[in-house]
Order: structure tokens, then C-alpha cells, then sequence
């Protein structure tokens, strides 16, 4: 290989780093766009009795002001998931009822945004504040119901509005009862994880304007714009051939615009006033408002022999999806689906309750449940190995997964090659002096590569008259370097420089369909439809030289830069692609593929960590990281070895800093970044080592599986068990900020 498996430079560094206009506000800025602002629900739960709207709709320069009355009734999801989707319809633009503080309810258009601003701040609104249940605990079969009406569902995922369960589930596999009875050793606890805030650069945003031909058209900073053209369609009552998604570059994204969050108001708004109009989220709005990782409780129980074969695992899993149910039953799912195959030859059981709240909305969020299922059983793991006297190495070695025929990659290998490169046998409990001591911990995962049997990605590949080529992509760039990484892989097929490719992405109206960016599907989904996409074209190409040559395809051959016979003639592909699209061949060659995984091949992770602990205030400082990753082959080393450590960054955040408060009437206080605290490049401790430990996955392009999300998982688990090594203080709930651990170590 020529391109692929090299540290090949992301295609969009330069403009990047030199500052040129590649986001949404970029392509709009110097445009006369109506400002769009919501005014928002100051109550976790009220009825809006009377609304009045006359005085603020005289400010000079206000267009227009909509209620609740003004929207179409038609319910709908704003999850971004392929059609049709498991997330209840449950929402509509604007609703009668208000769910959580900071429910939308009025849109202001005006000519700028302290018009618009003034208009908010003289809007009346007269509410039946009605009791509220915020802390999700207590949501299942409260006397509080959060959505009295009951939503559309297009699957059985466990649905009852009366008990405030947006989804729930049951999962057995083998005999758990019987595991439990076999079992010298059980354990049992129980497991908090936050929400969490995506803290993206670029917050929501979205420029909307109708076209020469009439049609909508939608600017978004979003993962899915084919998604989102379909909620647009079904929200608005309005065709979806009308409607032209595109997306710029993103500013981050973790899988917050996974959600179609803001797009629907200034597309009604456009969509009414027959104006362009523009909204963009403000800090506080994109924090406290738009929508989280789900929290979650869950217990976990665990059996073993007394040598470390584990029995049986039994999971109880309480998530709460806040005001609406966007990827409810979804997220909660990979508590499952990414614990059950790691640990695939013991018996397991996971009960899921996934309930409303009047809190802010969960949603999609880098390793979309996974991260959550992961802390707590692998907390678990070590906190029975740790009563057994095993090494949490060791433990795992006897009950993981093996390689086989069904799982490419080796989750052992990981650990073996960690221990070494980490030294995790030479590590000891280090006492420092001053209170400080120093341990170690240790974490595995896995995630997924796509969603097996469901999402579809494609991509189209144009030849041009100057013999280079334009590859059509809809799945979406949001900094990860799909973009770069598709080029790799189209280019190495053509046979030709990287820069003879020019990629175009994510536009409804030219892009070949693509779910866009979630579930670790860009290189191994769209990866395989780059493929073949590309050996359709390297077979046209020779098709059409044939022709123009007049020789049988049998007698040619592909070079990349040419096309040559037996006798040693040659055509190049300027020659074929300006020939071919004259009026002597009338073709201009487009190929597409299309391509869909029936499995989800697992990339895995195995994570250790140096910690030290000041005992005098609780303090942690994380010394020294290494995750060694079989993500397959990767197709770019350089920009796998980016995603694995921002990832590692997020997940120590997820871990230690990154705290959430919700007071008791519903309002998330940490609605800056003066108040939530992601971890700067001091908080990541010295030394940050990432090791690949290659594999080939057959049904992978290249032998490629994904990385984007496995990466975030094992460090809390990881964290934890060091924390407790150097305190001998066990720590359940995140994040373990230093006030929870100074507390559980004197306040016992």
C-alpha cells in the first residue's frame, strides 16, 4: 500500500490553521439574515396558560414572534437515526406544555439580535407551574407524568408514558441464576455516571434561505443532514424535496449534533416570512439547553469461583433521557451490546428502565452508552478481582473473549502488550511523602464499527475531462479527518496522487446518501463504500479506453496515470476523461457504491494509568496514560492517534472534573465554562502513549475497523481502581471530583 496505513496530512490543515471561512457563520456573515432568538421556559414543568406577544411584536424591527399556536401539531423525533427511527415522537416546535428549564417557547425573528433580545424581555407569559420530578431516581412511576399524551413509536422498545418510561428492555444470555448458584464469590454495587456537556467548539447553529428555484435551504453546523432534512420534512409539514441540507465544516460536534437541536426554528421561520434567518446558539444555550449524555444508575452483580471465573454478571441499568426521548432506547442499548461480547462465555443479564424527567434532554454522546456500561463493569471486574486477591490482569485474561472467527482482533493482546510497554508488574503503591501516593489501575472496552443490519453509507466518484476526480461523500467531517481518510482510500485504489481527488461532502442535494457521523461508522461503513466506488470507476475507465482505443477490455491494463495494451500503447487519463466526455464518447463516468455492514466488528482497548492522589485534599493528578488500541489497520495512523488521545482527554474529563448540578428546580447550573470544567493539557497528566496493536478485519476496507468512540471509555474504570489502590477508597460515582474523594475517605 501507497497511501493507505501512512500519517498522510488532514486535506483541510492549511485552511484550518490559516483561519479561512469554512463554518456556517463563515457563509453567511456579510448576508442580511433575520436573527432568530427562543425565549425559554424559566420552569422544569408548567402549562402556558395565556401568552401574549403584542407589545414585543411593535419593537421596530421585529419580524415576526410565534407561539405554540402558530407551529404545526405533527409529533416528531429529533434523534438522528435511520428511518424509521426507535427514538419516540414525542415533540413538537413548540408545545402548550414546557418539560425542562429551557424549553423553547416562543420564536422572535428580528432584524438583529438586540432587537430581538428587547422583543424576548416584553413577552408575557402567564404559566400553571405544575410539580415537577428532576431527579430521575425518583421519575419511574412517579405522580408526576412528564408527557400526558402518548407518543408515536415505530418499534416495541418498552414505551409507557404513564410511567414515565421512554424505553425499557430486558437482555439474558445463558443461565444467570444458575451462575449465581455456582458462584464461591459475589459482589454486588452500584455505579453513577453524570450527565455530560459535548463543550464543542462551534456551538448550534443554522442559516436558512429558499433558493431561485424556490426550494429550502439549510446551512448547519450538524452530523446528519440527511436526518435532518427528514425531521425538517415531518416537523413543518413541508416536502422533503423542498429542502436542501448542507454542511460546512464543524467545530466539534462528540455527538451533540447528532441531534438535530437548533434547525427547525429558522427554518419555520423562513419557511413563514419567506426571509433568510439565522440562529445561533449562545454558550449558555448550547450547555443548559440543548442536550447531555444520559445519567445513569446501574448495579452491577457479579459472581466468580474463588479463582477468578466469573459465574455470572446481572445489570440494572436506570437512565434517565430527561424532557424527550431522543435516542432513548438506543443509547441505553450499548450498556448491553458493548459488555455482553466482551465478556461473550459468561451468562449475563442487564434490566434497562430509560425514564423522563423535567431535566435537559440526553442524547448522543461519544461512546453512546458504552462509556457508561464500561465504568460500571469494569469497576466491577476490579473490585472483584481485588477481593479475590487476582490482578485485574489476570481476571480479564481468564474470562475475555478470545480471537475467533467471529471477532477479528485480539482484546488479550492488548492487555499483554500494555503490561508490557507500561511495566505494569514493576508499578507499585508508591508513598510519595506529604500525603501523596502514587498507583496504578486498569481498564478494557470495546465499541462497534456501524450499525449492523441498519445504516447504509455511499459515496460517488466523477470523472473529469482533466483525468481527475471528484469523490461525493455525505458522511460528515466534524474534525475527526473522515474527509482525509476517504481521500487515502479512493486514492490508493485510483492509483493516484491525493491531490487528483477533490472531495465534496455532505450536501442533500449533490451528496450521495449517508446516515452521516455517529456509531463509529466513517471508515469502516463509508471506508467500504469508497471501495467500490472506486473499483467501479478503475473498471469504467478501462471500459472507456477500450472503446476509444478500440481494443478488447481483456488486452488493457490499469496503471493510474494511464491505460496501456499489450503492445505497450498508452492513454492517459487526461486523454480518456476529455475524449470521453466529447461528442465522440458522450460520458462522463460516475460510479457510486453503496455499503452496508450485516456485522459491527468490535475495535478494542485496553487502558492503564498512573495516578497520584494527595490524601491531605483529595486532589488527583493523572501521571502517566497508555491505551493500546486494535482498531484493525488503520487507514491513517497519525489521525487515529488523535482520536485515541482527544478521546483519553474526555474520558479523564468524564472522570475528574467534568461536573453536573441540577438544583431542585430543575435548572443545570453549569451553564459556562467558568462553572464546567473539561480538563486543560495540565489535567492530562505528563505523558499520554498510545500503542496500536494491529489485526485485519476481513470485512473491514483495508482490514479497517473504527476508533472514533472506543477511545473515551476506559478511563474512568481505569482512574477509579488507582484511586482506590492509593487510598483504599472506592469510588462509584463521577466524577471523582477531590471534594467526593476527601469526603469518602473521612467522613465514612
Amino acid at each position: 500500500m501507497k497511501i493507505v496505513n501512512k500519517g498522510m496530512k488532514k486535506i483541510d490543515s492549511i485552511g484550518l490553521i490559516t483561519g479561512k471561512p469554512f463554518y456556517t457563520d463563515d457563509l453567511v456573515a456579510n448576508q442580511e439574515y433575520l436573527i432568530v432568538k427562543l425565549l425559554r421556559s424559566p420552569h422544569a414543568y408548567a402549562r402556558i396558560k395565556n401568552i401574549n406577544t403584542s407589545i414585543a411584536e411593535k419593537v421596530p424591527g421585529v419580524e415576526a414572534i410565534y407561539t405554540y399556536k402558530d407551529v404545526p401539531q405533527t409529533k416528531f423525533t429529533l434523534a438522528g437515526q435511520s428511518y424509521p427511527e426507535p427514538s419516540p415522537y414525542d415533540r413538537k416546535i413548540l408545545d402548550e406544555y414546557v418539560r425542562f428549564v429551557g424549553d423553547p417557547v416562543a420564536i422572535i425573528a428580528a432584524v438583529d439580535e438586540k432587537t430581538a433580545e428587547k422583543a424576548m424581555k416584553l413577552i408575557k407569559v402567564d404559566y400553571e407551574v405544575l410539580e415537577a420530578v428532576v431527579d430521575y431516581e425518583k421519575a419511574l412511576d412517579s405522580n408526576v407524568i412528564v408527557h400526558q399524551e402518548e407518543a408515536q413509536r415505530n418499534y416495541d422498545i418498552g414505551y409507557d408514558n404513564k410511567r414515565n418510561l421512554a424505553s425499557s428492555y430486558l437482555q439474558t444470555k445463558g443461565d444467570v441464576d444458575e451462575g449465581f448458584a455456582n458462584s464461591d464469590v459475589i459482589i454486588e454495587n452500584t455505579y453513577y455516571t453524570q450527565p455530560q456537556i459535548h463543550a464543542m467548539m462551534e456551538t448550534y447553529r443554522t442559516a436558512c434561505y429558499f433558493d431561485v428555484y424556490g426550494r429550502l435551504n439549510v446551512i448547519s453546523s450538524t452530523q446528519i443532514p440527511f436526518h435532518v432534512r427528514r425531521h425538517l420534512a415531518r416537523a413543518l409539514e413541508y416536502p422533503s424535496s423542498k429542502i436542501r441540507v448542507y454542511k460546512p465544516k464543524l467545530g466539534g460536534g462528540f455527538g451533540g449534533k447528532q441531534t438535530s437541536v437548533c434547525e427547525i426554528y429558522p427554518a419555520f421561520v423562513t419557511l413563514k416570512t419567506g426571509k433568510p434567518s439565522k440562529i445561533v446558539f449562545t454558550r449558555k444555550e448550547t450547555q443548559a439547553y440543548s442536550n447531555t449524555r444520559h445519567a445513569m444508575r446501574i448495579k452491577v452483580k457479579i459472581g466468580s469461583d474463588k479463582v477468578g471465573n466469573i459465574k455470572a454478571i446481572d445489570i440494572n441499568v436506570l437512565s434517565n433521557t430527561g424532557a424527550y426521548g431522543e435516542h432513548a432506547p438506543t443509547v441505553t442499548a450499548l450498556v448491553v451490546y458493548k459488555t455482553f461480547p466482551l465478556y461473550e462465555k459468561i451468562p449475563m443479564r442487564c434490566k434497562a428502565d430509560i425514564v423522563y424527567s423535567n431535566t435537559t434532554v440526553g442524547a448522543a454522546f461519544r461512546g453512546y452508552g458504552a462509556t457508561q456500561g464500561t465504568f460500571a463493569v469494569e469497576s466491577a471486574v476490579n473490585e472483584l478481582a481485588h477481593e479475590l486477591g487476582i490482578d485485574p490482569t489476570e481476571i480479564r485474561m481468564k474470562n475475555l473473549v478470545n480471537q475467533s472467527e467471529k471477532v477479528s482482533g485480539d482484546i488479550k493482546k492488548c492487555i499483554e502488550i500494555g503490561k508490557e510497554t507500561f511495566r505494569w508488574n514493576d508499578r507499585k503503591i508508591l508513598d510519595m511523602g506529604n500525603g501523596k501516593v502514587r498507583a496504578s489501575g486498569m481498564a478494557v472496552t470495546m465499541q462497534g464499527s456501524g450499525i449492523a443490519g441498519l445504516d447504509t453509507g455511499s459515496a460517488t466518484i466523477k470523472f473529469h475531462d482533466s483525468g481527475d476526480f471528484s469523490l461525493l461523500l455525505g458522511v460528515t467531517d466534524m474534525g475527526q479527518g473522515c474527509d482525509t481518510v476517504m481521500n487515502q482510500m479512493a486514492a490508493e485504489i485510483l492509483e493516484v496522487p491525493m491531490e487528483k481527488i477533490i472531495v465534496n461532502t455532505a450536501d442533500t442535494d449533490v451528496s450521495p446518501y449517508d446516515p452521516g457521523a455517529y456509531a463509529s461508522s466513517g471508515t469502516y461503513v463509508t471506508g467500504n463504500a469508497v471501495i467500490i466506488a472506486a473499483n467501479k470507476m478503475k473498471e469504467e475507465i478501462v471500459k472507456m479506453a477500450a472503446k476509444l482505443m478500440n481494443k478488447p477490455v481483456e488486452e488493457l491494463e490499469y496503471f493510474g496515470e494511464y491505460v496501456q495494451d499489450r503492445d505497450g500503447n498508452k492513454m492517459t487519463l487526461r486523454d480518456i476523461g476529455e475524449r470521453a466526455v466529447s461528442f465522440e464518447a458522450q460520458n462522463q463516468i460516475t460510479t457510486t457504491g453503496t455499503w452496508g455492514g450485516a456485522t459491527s466488528p468490535p475495535p478494542f482497548i485496553a487502558s492503564f494509568v498512573e495516578v497520584e492522589v494527595d490524601k491531605l485534599t483529595g486532589e488527583v493528578k493523572v501521571l502517566d496514560y497508555l491505551s493500546v488500541v486494535d482498531c484493525g489497520t488503520p487507514i491513517n495512523p497519525a489521525l487515529a492517534r488523535v482520536q485515541v488521545e482527544g478521546g483519553i482527554a474526555q474520558g479523564i474529563g468524564l472522570a475528574l472534573t467534568e461536573e453536573i448540578t441540577i438544583d431542585n428546580k430543575g435548572k443545570l447550573l453549569q451553564d459556562s465554562l467558568m462553572q464546567y470544567k473539561i480538563p486543560s493539557r495540565e489535567d492530562l497528566g505528563t505523558n499520554i502513549d498510545v500503542v496500536f496493536s494491529y489485526s485485519n478485519e476481513p470485512t473491514g476496507p483495508f482490514g479497517a475497523k473504527s476508533i472514533g468512540e472506543v477511545v473515551i471509555n476506559t478511563a474512568s474504570p481505569a482512574i477509579a481502581d488507582a484511586i482506590y489502590n492509593a487510598t483504599n477508597t472506592r469510588m462509584r460515582s463521577l466524577p471523582m471530583t477531590s471534594e467526593k474523594i476527601f469526603r469518602k475517605m473521612y467522613l465514612k
